[in-house]
C-alpha cells in the first residue's frame, strides 16, 4: 500500500464521519424543535361542549389525585351534573359498583370530547382511553343551563 492510498482511505473515512455527525445533529434539531412545539387548547364558558371538556378534565384528574377523601369529584358532580341526575347516576354506581361518570372502576389515561350536536341541548360522545390503548365511547347530554342529565352508551335521543 502506498501513501497516496493511505492518505486518501484517511480523508474519505474522516469525510464520511462527519457526513454522518452533521446528519446525526440536523436531524436531533429536527426532532427536538417539532417535539417542544407549543400546544394550546381554548374553550368558552357558553359552550357546551367545552363544559363537558371541562368536567372530565377536572373529574378524571380529582379521580386520579384523590388525596383529598373524593371531595373535589363529589364537588365537580355538584357543579356539572344536574340533581335528578346525580340521583340517578348514584343508584346506578349502587348496582353496577363501578363510577357512573366514567362508567368503569378504573381511571382512563385520556380522555377526548366532540360534538354529537342536538338542537335543544347538546349531545357529545366522550372517548376514554385505557391502558393497552382500548376505548370507551360514552354519550354526554346537557342541557341549556349547562348540566349534565344523561351520561350513557346512547343519548337520550337513542343515537
Amino acid at each position: 500500500m502506498n501513501r497516496n492510498t493511505t492518505t486518501r482511505r484517511t480523508t474519505t473515512r474522516r469525510t464520511a464521519v462527519a457526513a454522518a455527525l452533521a446528519l446525526a445533529l440536523g436531524l436531533g434539531v429536527t426532532a427536538q424543535a417539532s417535539a417542544g412545539a407549543p400546544r394550546s387548547v381554548s374553550g368558552k364558558p357558553s359552550d357546551n361542549v367545552t363544559r363537558i371538556a371541562d368536567f372530565y378534565g377536572a373529574y378524571i384528574d380529582a379521580v386520579t389525585d384523590a388525596d383529598d377523601g373524593g371531595r373535589l369529584a363529589n364537588a365537580l358532580r355538584g357543579h356539572y351534573l344536574s340533581a335528578g341526575f346525580q340521583k340517578e347516576l348514584a343508584a346506578w354506581e349502587a348496582k353496577e359498583h363501578a363510577n357512573g361518570v366514567l362508567r368503569a372502576q378504573n381511571v382512563p389515561l385520556a380522555w377526548k370530547v366532540t360534538d354529537n350536536g342536538t338542537a335543544d341541548y347538546t349531545e357529545a360522545v366522550v372517548t376514554l382511553t385505557w391502558g393497552g390503548g382500548e376505548t370507551t365511547r360514552l354519550v354526554v347530554d346537557m342541557d341549556g343551563g349547562h348540566k349534565i342529565f344523561h351520561i350513557g352508551t346512547k343519548g337520550v335521543a337513542g343515537k
